[in-house]
């Protein structure tokens, strides 16, 4: 009979033990991983505003990196090559969700892993690059936000018609070597014969095609240029803008920091808003909701901005119907 009481006091001071440990074993550290064509900071040398925008969206919702959730960052640094090893890295650190920007660094995540959800931010046309299945259920690991860039080119080419009705050449600048890049090329081929206009493609790939590629623009006298932008083109804002500047071209452009810049227009999906959403993604992930059950979700706030500063220097003039509309003027 003593050994029967001393082996159930001996078993429940074991299981006590057990749950006294458990119970100081601190909760699971949730990993994100952040995989991005580009660099950790913008163009302009300041912290990259994209992740800023994302660490403020997880820090409404409760999350604060370094205490209850981590972030694995990997940054290609413009070299598209090497984000298929990126990938691999996050795969491996078995994060729980990786959050990707731009369509190369969503297809890289979607070789690396077919397990691990996949948060994609700012793909042109998900459906048409074979990202998802449909916008209303992606399916397989991958889901997030679209900017919309491809179907708006052709706003954008009609904003410009709008804004200076006499053009009738309008130049585009792009990445040709990314597909989904030439998909919006491809756009704006579309919308043109509609707003009278004719398209010049001049396409680059490698930083010594952009002087081959401002040769064509001046000599074959554009009347304006729309910018496609991807890691590649963005890494070369400043030439960019230049030369745009010297030969008094009214530019379009697709983000606004390019107008901040120096650029003349710019119209899109707020950033900030969509970098905020990503966050309320990685949050519904993490609660346990699978990718295919989230729906690809399109901007809800688009902004139009001009830059009257610019449009003095290059002797340009805004049309008041369009002046009006814009949600902010840089004077």
């Amino acid at each position: 009979m003593k050994k029967i009481i001393f082996c159930v006091a001996l078993s429940t001071l074991l299981l006590a033990l057990c749950v006294e440990v458990e119970a100081q074993q601190p909760p699971k550290v949730p990993r994100i991983g952040w995989l991005a064509g580009g660099f950790p900071s913008s163009s302009s040398g300041l912290s990259n505003p994209n992740i800023e925008w994302f660490l403020q969206g997880l820090k409404e919702l409760g999350y604060v990196e370094g205490k209850n959730i981590v972030i694995e960052y990997r940054w290609a640094d413009g070299k598209r090559e090497r984000l298929f090893d990126l990938a691999a890295e996050l795969v491996g650190l078995k994060v729980d969700v990786i959050v990707t920007r731009n369509t190369p660094a969503t297809l890289a995540a979607k070789k690396a892993t077919t397990t691990i959800p996949i948060i994609m931010v700012g793909p042109g046309d998900p459906v048409r690059l074979g990202l998802v299945d449909s916008l209303a259920r992606p399916g397989g690991n991958i889901t997030g936000l679209s900017l919309l860039a491809t179907e708006l080119t052709g706003k954008r080419l009609e904003l410009l018609k709008e804004a200076f009705p006499k053009i009738s050449r309008v130049a585009v600048l792009w990445n040709e070597g990314d597909s989904a890049m030439t998909l919006r090329v491809k756009e704006a081929e579309v919308a043109a014969p509609v707003l009278g206009v004719t398209i010049q493609r001049v396409g680059v790939q490698d930083p010594n095609d952009f002087e081959r590629a401002f040769a064509a623009l001046s000599s074959k006298a554009a009347d304006a240029l729309l910018v496609i932008l991807d890691t590649f083109t963005i890494l070369h804002q400043k030439r960019i803008l230049e030369f745009a500047a010297k030969y008094r071209l009214a530019a379009m452009y697709e983000r606004i920091d390019f107008v901040e810049a120096g650029g003349l227009m710019t119209y899109g999906p707020s950033l900030s808003e969509i970098f905020r959403r990503a966050a309320v993604y990685v949050d519904k992930i993490l609660k346990g909701t699978k990718p295919a059950d989230l729906p690809v979700e399109q901007p809800r706030k688009f902004e139009l901005v001009i830059n009257l500063k610019t449009a003095k220097q290059i002797g340009v003039k805004i049309p008041p119907n369009v002046l009006v509309r814009a949600d902010r003027v840089i004077r």
